[in-house]
């Protein structure tokens, strides 16, 4: 009989990144791997993603990842270093966050895949809001086998991005040429191309609350369009899936019920697909 990996979630470090990791519904060790990102609404941090978004039922490992500045990542001097963001949130807070959590996957999923004994086929990514942003780099940049991914309210361009927190806060971004370089290397509808020749392209769902940013949801359409991929409008559901202040578990709210059952099907559907 296979190694049972039991219940109880593992919390740890891969790589340097902090982890939640939810074992296999089934309880074998040897199963595939999940990685979620979080949002930075909530729910914010590794903890709550697990709470909110569990997949529950799914029969792999659920990794879920604190964001740069999130969760236990949180440094002491974060009012000012969110202070010094506001002057410039796309090239001193969007970009590095989604850069730097894009490019730290690799190793942290050597680092897991060691740690947790997964199997070393191909994973499942997800990623809410800030976090679809990374998974959508992930699929662009990194070069590591994917077999399905669920996007739920995701980031998909700077622009938009930009033009919601514009609206929510005030004031009008000043697009300098910088700006303008880091919102093209985050726009995905124009970098569908670099997506559309992966196998995973046809594996991509987009959740997409009907109450969710109007540019959020325009670039869900336009990305769903370019891509092929799936898209589903969750009746009724906002940006956030979790309840404020979204840092630590809270029970699970009816409409991220929706999206986690969505989502595990999804993947449960499709993870085995991109086995060699």
């Amino acid at each position: 009989m296979p190694p049972r990996t039991g219940t109880n979630p593992r919390i740890g470090a891969a790589a340097g990144v902090p982890y939640v990791a939810l074992p296999p519904a089934g309880g074998a060790a040897s199963a595939p791997l999940v990685v979620v990102w979080h949002m930075m609404d909530a729910p914010r941090s590794a903890e709550a993603m697990a709470a909110a978004l569990p997949l529950a039922g799914l029969d792999a490992w659920r990794v879920f990842l604190d964001l740069p500045l999130h969760g236990a990542r949180t440094p002491d001097d974060i009012e000012t270093v969110m202070g010094d963001a506001v002057t410039d949130p796309l090239l001193k807070l969007y970009r590095p966050l989604i850069r730097d959590a894009a490019r730290e996957f690799p190793a942290v999923l050597a680092a897991l895949r060691e740690r947790l004994d997964a199997s070393d086929g191909p994973v499942g990514l997800v990623g809410g809001s800030a976090g679809g942003a990374v998974a959508l780099t992930v699929l662009a940049e990194a070069e590591v086998p994917v077999a399905a991914a669920v996007l739920v309210n995701p980031v998909i361009t700077a622009r938009g991005l930009i033009a919601v927190g514009e609206r929510a806060y005030g004031g009008r971004y000043e697009w300098t040429p910088a700006a303008e370089e880091a919102a093209d290397q985050i726009d995905y509808v124009a970098r569908a191309p670099e997506i559309a020749g992966l196998a995973v392209a046809s594996r991509l769902l987009l959740i997409s609350g009907e109450h969710d940013h109007a540019e959020f949801r325009d670039d869900a359409v336009r990305l769903r369009d370019a891509l092929g991929a799936a898209l589903v409008e969750v009746p009724g559901m906002a940006h956030p899936l979790a309840e404020e202040p979204g840092v630590s578990a809270a029970p699970q709210t009816p409409h991220a019920r929706t999206v986690d059952a969505a989502a595990a099907d999804w993947l449960g559907r499709h993870l085995t697909d991109g086995r060699p």
